[in-house]
């Protein structure tokens, strides 16, 4: 896991795309967040907002 997100800053750096960032940083968090509470009863309150 450590390898890939490093390979993916040496990448941004190396290009100098540094607005990916905050795009990869968001989609990171949602996807976290989707799996721990998929099961515990907010689960149902997430899914309405997608």
């Amino acid at each position: 896991m450590w390898e890939l997100l490093n390979d993916l800053w040496d990448f941004l750096r190396e290009r100098r795309k540094y607005w990916l960032v905050p795009i990869v940083s968001v989609l990171v968090l949602l996807g976290a967040l989707l799996v721990l509470a998929q099961g515990s009863a907010v689960a149902p309150f997430i899914y309405t907002l997608f």
